[in-house]
């Protein structure tokens, strides 16, 4: 008996948190609707109440700080060990902690990039009578979300958005074959174009013909006019393969996407370009290698 009540008080905790979620993405949105649910789920839930705030209060006011980035980073900071803490608990199973980790990164980014976001979650992935590789997420023109808007994962960009209905939107993946977008190589001026091939390989077209392409090359949008329909220095892709074709015109690479579009379930619509272009600020930086020293362990002398 003692059993089948804890497992009613864990599954009353978990739909505890997953409400909370939502209602964070709420929050995130500026809905009203956030209070009313908000004061239901407290009468239901009172005694859990106090550890669903410990726990979810870093993202609520992220939107008003975005401007602050020092008190942002406080806050994604203290959700990070709020994270570890639920991976070691096990109170959420693994694909909830999953998109609390990539909402809490993703924010992170628009952060750094001075980009103004509207969070969403991925609801739906297929094609429409038009484009062969979309994602429609549940954020609309309700929340502030219009068409020709870029769409970033926690990583960097994943798409822009093509068709919208009050609370969703359709959004065309940068691996669709009609895509293409204006892009710099990080660390110089050179500037090309990238396209989308229906896969996770991509291909770039150097359009400076005075430029060089090498393997590594991160690259970063150019950006649009206003923003539309994308905002600048947003991660794109990383060169893996030069091509070399001597009657080409144009310089070549294959490039892979800088996000993973078979993984993300939460994503990013920038309402409102930087007022600043971030550059190459946030481009991926690779660990520092560790150097381990290794004192030798004296050889004893010989017993005379």
């Amino acid at each position: 008996m003692a059993r089948g009540g804890g497992n009613r008080s864990r599954l009353l905790l978990v739909l505890l948190l997953v409400s909370s979620l939502f209602l964070i993405t709420l929050d995130l949105r500026g809905v009203n609707l956030a209070g009313s649910i908000r004061s239901g789920v407290a009468t239901a839930f009172s005694p859990l109440e106090s550890i669903a705030s410990k726990i979810f209060s870093p993202i609520g006011n992220f939107t008003s700080d975005l401007k602050n980035f020092n008190q942002s980073k406080k806050k994604i900071e203290q959700l990070t060990k709020e994270v570890d803490l639920l991976k070691s608990t096990q109170i959420l199973d693994e694909d909830t902690v999953g998109q609390l980790s990539q909402l809490r990164n993703v924010l992170d980014l628009a952060g750094r990039g001075g980009y103004k976001v509207v969070a969403a979650k991925v609801i739906n992935r297929g094609s429409s009578a038009t484009f062969k590789q979309t994602i429609t997420i549940d954020a609309g023109k309700n929340s502030g979300v219009g068409i020709n808007m870029t769409v970033i994962s926690d990583s960097g960009l994943v798409g822009v958005v093509k068709s919208v209905t009050s609370n969703s939107a359709i959004v065309l993946l940068m691996s669709d074959p009609t895509f293409k977008i204006g892009v710099r190589i990080a660390g110089t001026q050179s500037i090309g174009v990238v396209s989308g091939q229906g896969g996770s390989t991509y291909l770039l077209q150097l359009l400076d013909a005075t430029g060089e392409i090498k393997k590594g090359d991160v690259l970063v949008a150019r950006g649009s006019q206003d923003g539309k329909p994308f905002v600048p220095g947003v991660p794109v892709g990383t060169v893996t393969t030069v091509q070399s074709n001597a009657s080409s015109i144009t310089q070549n690479a294959d490039v892979v996407g800088i996000s993973n579009l078979e993984r993300i379930g939460v994503v990013a619509v920038v309402t409102s370009p930087p007022k600043n272009d971030p550059r190459d600020s946030l481009i991926p930086r690779p660990r520092p290698t560790e150097t381990i020293f290794v004192t030798p362990t004296p050889t004893p002398s010989p017993t005379k």
